[in-house]
C-alpha cells in the first residue's frame, strides 16, 4: 500500500491549471468607500432561490449552501480543487485499487457532544449506501471496517477512481449518531453534524436558522478560523422573485444574495458598497431528453433539437452575457473537459434551421399544420418542457419554445416544483426537462448516463463499456482519455442538449471575508458583519 494523499495532490493540481483557464472567478471593487468596520457576533441573513427538499443530505439528491454547513468533508478541496485533508487527515489506496484505508482526525465532536469515531463513520457510510438516492456514487464496496478508533477501511468488488469525489461531496459527511437514533427517520427535520453551524428552526417556505457551533475548532484549511462562525446566526431565506429578493437586498436586510439575476447584475455593479463575485459553474444546464420514448429513439430528431436552438441566444438574453455556451458534455471547470471535443460539437451543433428541417423531414415529419407545426401520421410534433419555477429557466423555456417554433416544433412549458420534476424524470413521464447538474469528476457521465442508473439518460453498450472503464481506472492520464472517447460518443448520438455553464454571481455587502471554495460553497466561518458608523 502506498500514500495517495500527497500523489493525488500533484495531479489534481496540474490537471486543474489547465481546465480552470476557463473559470472566471471575479470581486468587483465597491463604488465608494463605507466607513464601517468588522465585528464579531450578530445574524447573517442569506438569500437563496431553491429550498432545500430535506437537510439529511442522505435523503435528498441536490446540495447546496443551505443544508451544507451543518457537517464536515471527510476529504476537502481547496480553492484550487487540490486534495486537502477534512475529518480525514490521510488515507492510502492498496495496489489493486480495491481498499482504501482512513486514518481520522482526533478530537472532532458531533453537535450531541458524541466523539467521531471509524464507528459511525461506518454507520454513517452504511446508512448512506442503503438508502440515499445517490448511493451509486460510493461505488461497489462490499464492506466498511472500523480496524481501531481512528481508522476505516473501504473494500471494494473492483477499482473504482471517482470514489474521492464523494468523499469531497457533502454526501459521504458523517452524521450524528445519536441524532440519528433519537429522530430516526425525521432525522432531515433535526439534523445534526460535526460542522461549524447547528440547526435552530426551519419555517418552511420561508427560511432555515442555524446558529453558531461554540465547541468547533477543526476547520478546515481553506478557512482562516478554524473555530465556529464569527457571527452567532445564519438564516438562510428562499426567495423565488427577483425583485422581491433585489429590494430586500438593497435594503440592507440580506447581506449575501446568492444567483443574482443576470438582469440585475450592472445595476449591482453600479451600487455603492456592493461586491460581486463571480464564479464558472462545475456543470452544465441542459436538456434532458426522454430516450425511453419513440420520438426521441430516432436520432435525426434529437440532432434536429440541437440544431434548432441557439445557445449563444439564450445566453445573451436570458443569461444576461453571464454564462458560456456550451455543445459538449463537460464544463471547462470539470477534470477531463476535452477542448478538442467541444470545437467538434460546435461545429456539428451550431444552430442551423435548414438542417434540422431537413432532418425532421427525413424522419418523417413532412407536413406542415396551419399552425406552422410539422405533422406525422396525423400526429402534431408537439412535446412537453419542465421546468422549475427559477425566473430564469422560464426565459430559458420562452426562447427554446420560439426556436423550436421555427423548426416546426410545438414546445409546451410546463412549470412544477422541483421534487414533482423529479418524480416524473425517475418514472420517465416527461418528454424533455430544463435541466442542470453540478460534480467535480467526469464520473458525473456515469451519474446521467450509467448502466445503474434509473433516471439514465441514454445508452449503448460501447457507451456503458466506456463509463465502466472510467471508474476503473485508477491511472489518471489513461482514466481522462476514456473520458474523451466518452464525450466523443456523446456528441455523435446527441441524445441530450447541452445549453451553457452558468456563471454563478453572488452580491454580497456590510460583511468582510467574504470567499467562496469553488467546491465546498461559501467559506462561512471567515465571514464578519460590519458596524456601520
Amino acid at each position: 500500500m502506498k500514500d495517495m494523499l500527497e500523489n493525488h495532490k500533484i495531479w489534481i493540481i496540474f490537471l486543474f491549471l489547465l481546465v480552470l483557464t476557463g473559470c472566471s472567478t471575479e470581486d468587483t471593487t465597491p463604488k465608494s468607500q463605507d466607513a464601517s468596520k468588522a465585528t464579531n457576533g450578530g445574524e447573517l441573513v442569506i438569500s437563496s432561490v431553491r429550498e432545500p427538499d430535506t437537510l439529511d443530505v442522505q435523503k435528498t439528491t441536490w446540495v447546496d449552501n443551505a443544508n451544507v454547513h451543518l457537517f464536515d468533508y471527510l476529504i476537502g478541496r481547496d480553492m484550487d480543487g487540490s486534495i486537502i485533508p477534512g475529518l480525514v487527515k490521510d488515507y492510502t489506496i492498496a495496489d489493486d485499487g480495491k481498499s482504501w484505508t482512513f486514518h481520522l482526525r482526533e478530537n472532532v465532536k458531533f453537535h450531541s457532544g458524541e466523539e467521531l469515531t471509524a464507528e459511525s463513520v461506518k454507520a454513517s457510510m452504511e446508512r448512506f449506501i442503503k438508502q440515499s438516492p445517490v448511493n451509486f456514487l460510493a461505488g461497489p464496496i462490499t464492506g466498511v471496517e472500523a480496524s481501531d478508533k481512528s481508522t476505516l477501511i473501504v473494500n471494494f468488488s473492483e477499482p473504482y477512481a471517482p470514489f474521492i469525489a464523494g468523499l469531497t461531496s457533502i454526501y459521504l459527511s458523517p452524521l450524528d449518531p445519536a441524532a440519528l437514533k433519537s429522530e430516526g427517520d425525521k432525522f432531515g427535520n433535526k439534523p445534526s453534524g460535526t460542522g461549524p453551524l447547528l440547526f435552530e428552526k426551519w419555517i418552511r417556505g420561508d427560511s432555515i436558522t442555524f446558529v453558531k457551533n461554540e465547541q468547533y475548532n477543526w476547520g478546515p484549511s481553506d478557512a482562516e478560523n478554524k473555530g465556529g462562525t464569527n457571527v452567532d446566526k445564519v438564516v438562510f431565506r428562499f426567495i423565488k422573485d427577483e425583485n422581491t429578493r433585489m429590494l430586500e437586498f438593497n435594503q440592507g436586510n440580506i447581506q449575501i444574495m446568492l444567483d443574482v439575476p443576470p438582469s440585475s447584475v450592472k445595476t449591482l455593479e453600479n451600487t455603492s458598497g456592493v461586491q460581486l463575485h463571480k464564479l464558472l459553474d462545475n456543470g452544465l444546464t441542459y436538456l434532458a431528453i426522454n430516450n425511453d420514448k419513440p420520438l426521441f429513439q430516432d436520432p435525426k430528431v434529437r440532432k434536429a433539437i440541437n440544431l434548432a436552438i441557439d445557445r449563444n441566444q439564450i445566453v445573451q438574453y436570458a443569461m444576461e452575457g453571464y454564462a458560456k455556451p456550451m455543445y459538449g458534455p463537460l464544463s471547462p471547470t470539470i477534470p477531463g473537459y476535452s477542448e478538442k471535443v467541444e470545437k467538434m460539437a460546435e461545429q456539428m451543433y451550431t444552430r442551423n434551421v435548414e438542417q434540422a428541417k431537413q432532418l425532421l423531414h427525413d424522419a418523417g415529419w413532412s407536413n406542415v399544420n396551419g399552425n406552422g407545426v410539422l405533422v406525422k401520421e396525423g400526429k402534431q410534433l408537439s412535446i412537453e418542457l419542465l421546468l422549475t419555477e427559477e425566473p430564469v429557466m422560464q426565459r430559458i423555456a420562452q426562447i427554446l419554445q420560439n426556436q423550436l417554433k421555427e423548426v416546426g416544433i410545438d414546445l409546451r412549458i410546463t412549470v412544477q416544483d422541483d421534487s414533482t420534476i423529479r418524480t416524473n424524470e425517475s418514472k420517465k413521464m416527461h418528454d424533455l426537462i430544463l435541466w442542470q447538474y453540478g460534480w467535480s469528476d467526469p464520473d458525473i457521465l456515469y451519474i446521467l448516463f450509467g448502466k445503474d442508473i434509473p433516471t439514465r439518460l441514454f445508452s449503448t453498450p460501447e457507451l456503458e463499456e466506456l463509463l465502466i472503464k472510467g471508474r476503473q481506472t485508477m491511472d489518471e492520464k489513461a482514466r481522462m482519455a476514456v473520458y474523451e472517447r466518452v464525450q466523443e460518443l456523446l456528441v455523435t448520438e446527441s441524445p441530450w442538449v447541452p445549453l451553457f455553464a452558468r456563471e454563478r454571481i453572488t452580491a454580497y455587502r456590510d460583511i468582510e471575508g467574504f470567499k467562496v471554495n469553488p467546491y465546498k460553497k461559501i467559506v462561512i466561518q471567515d465571514i464578519k458583519l460590519k458596524k456601520q458608523q
